[in-house]
This record gives structure tokens, C-alpha cells and sequence, in this order.
């Protein structure tokens, strides 16, 4: 029986404006394999372990910073008689998509070829930790400013990140372009991640990216494990979740905002999903919110 790795659809803050978790955390034992579609940055400040990626394998050292990129397989070994204490940021790949970001940061996820992690020392290795902690305060604060704040720092980790690998592994290539023979999913996730409020087909992306329909469709699953209408119903009822929970807009208006073209669609669909209608959703959430003041 092929072994299926944990598929982790959740996280702190997920359904939110501001999608984005940082813990410090201690691993005695590691952590078994898993993936999930959202993105995921570590941080090693003690211990010593390993981690692997899609089957590439690293060291886990004090200094070592870690770019989890969407649907990889990972899984983190600790090293007998040690303990991994680490960071873990987790936030929605919406973060590096607003209006007027730098593209430079969306180009992160595409570079699938350059290195998943870098070993820092020395002045790099002061400043990474700084960064880090410093974004950890801060999000447990409830200062003014907070979720800018957050963002700013999230962004300056990953440029620093990516400085530093690129500083440390030259000579590899940095976007490999989307061809036939060697399809990189990653432009066609982020398009689809800008475009899923509209009416998207398949046939529209493999007009785009110059593949067949059913290559465009195998490459989609293969990576994300889900068929193209999931994982568009999952981006979507994502939004839809944080727009339940964070506004005051009514149902039929969410439906059209996250891209169903009918109320009565967009209800069944959340059901079939979530196991209870949309209006319930809003109401569980917020009696949940009041439990937890």
C-alpha cells in the first residue's frame, strides 16, 4: 500500500485578513512527513536534526533557514539526545500577491530550482535571528500597526533569504521557464491564485501556458494532489471563509465575491465542503470567537 504523507489544510489565523502564524516550537522526536498548500518558513536556533524535502535531505543546524514552497513533501528528523528548537512561520501565499508587490517576491515560489534552505553565520546569521524574533514579538503584541508591521517583516525575512542562497549557490539557475517537456507549475498556481475569483477553466491555462488540457490538468494534480475544480473550490471557499468571519457582507454577496456565479452554487458547494451551510459557518465562528475573549 503506497504511504500517503499528512495533508495539513489549516493553521492559526488561516481564515483571517492577515493569514499568517509564527510559533517557537521543540521538536524531541521530529515531525513525520506532510504537505500543504500554503507557504512556510523555519528558522533553527538550537539543536541539531535534519529535514527532508521531496526527498532532499539537510542538515538542521542553529543558523539554518528553511523555504517550504507549496505541496512539498517534508518531514524533520531530531538527532538522538538533541532537541530542535525552532521557529515556524506559516502564511497564505495572498501575502506575497498584493496589489503593487514587488514581483521579485512572488518569483520565490517559481524559482523551484534554487536551493530550499540556507546555513547562515556570522553577521547574516545575527540579522536573520533579529528579524525573526523581532516578527515573533510582534506578533504576539497587539500593538498598532500590527498586521503591517508583520508584513513588512515577512517580506525582509524572504529577500534577506533569498540574498543569502543565491550569495551562497551562485551559479544555478534561478526561474526555469515553463515549457512541453518541463512544465514548472508554479506560474500556472500563481495565476490561478490571482484569477480564481473569475470564471477560470482549464482551457483557459492551457491557452496561456501553451499546454494541452490534459497535460495542464495532470501537472495541477500531480503537484497539488487535487483535481483542478478542488483546488479552485478550495482557494475559493478559503476567501470566503475569512470574508464570513472578518466582514459583514451577506452571503450572496461572498458568493459572487470568491467567484460563484449563484448564491444557490456557492451554498451547496460550502455544505458538501464544510458540513454545514454558510450563515451557520458565521455564526459557529463568531460564538466561538466570543468563548475565547
Amino acid at each position: 500500500m503506497t504511504y500517503i504523507p499528512d495533508y495539513l489544510k489549516t493553521y492559526p489565523n488561516m481564515n483571517t485578513s492577515s493569514p499568517l502564524h509564527i510559533s517557537l516550537n521543540r521538536l524531541y522526536h521530529g515531525f513525520r512527513p506532510h504537505r500543504h498548500d500554503f507557504l512556510e518558513f523555519s528558522y533553527v536556533v538550537d539543536g541539531r536534526g535534519s529535514e527532508s524535502i521531496n526527498d532532499a535531505k539537510h542538515q538542521m543546524l542553529p543558523g539554518t533557514f528553511t523555504f517550504v514552497l507549496p505541496y512539498q513533501v517534508h518531514e524533520l528528523f531530531t538527532e538522538p539526545g538533541s532537541t530542535l528548537v525552532l521557529y515556524n512561520c506559516m502564511f497564505s501565499m495572498d501575502l506575497l500577491m498584493e496589489p503593487g508587490q514587488e514581483e521579485g517576491l512572488m518569483d520565490l515560489i517559481a524559482q523551484n530550482a534554487m536551493p530550499s534552505f540556507v546555513q547562515l553565520s556570522g553577521p547574516e546569521n545575527e540579522r536573520m535571528r533579529f528579524l525573526i524574533e523581532d516578527m515573533y514579538r510582534e506578533y504576539k503584541g497587539q500593538e498598532p500597526w500590527r498586521r503591517t508591521m508583520l508584513q513588512i517583516r515577512l517580506k525582509e525575512i524572504l529577500a534577506c533569504f533569498d540574498r543569502y542562497r543565491r550569495k551562497a549557490a551562485p551559479a544555478l539557475p534561478v526561474t526555469p521557464a515553463v515549457t512541453k517537456a518541463n512544465a514548472s507549475v508554479w506560474p500556472i498556481i500563481h495565476h490561478i491564485h490571482r484569477h480564481y475569483q473569475d470564471d477560470l477553466a482549464l482551457s483557459d491555462l492551457a491557452s496561456r501556458f501553451s499546454l494541452s488540457v490534459s497535460r495542464i490538468s495532470e501537472v495541477i494534480k500531480q503537484t497539488t494532489g487535487q483535481t483542478f475544480v478542488h483546488f479552485l473550490h478550495d482557494l475559493r471557499l478559503r476567501h470566503a471563509c475569512s470574508l464570513l468571519v472578518s466582514t459583514d457582507m451577506s452571503v450572496a454577496e461572498i458568493a459572487l465575491e470568491v467567484g460563484y456565479g449563484s448564491y444557490k452554487t456557492f451554498s451547496r458547494i460550502f455544505r458538501e465542503t464544510k458540513g454545514i451551510v454558510p450563515k451557520d459557518y458565521r455564526k459557529l465562528k463568531f460564538c466561538q470567537d466570543k468563548v475565547s475573549q
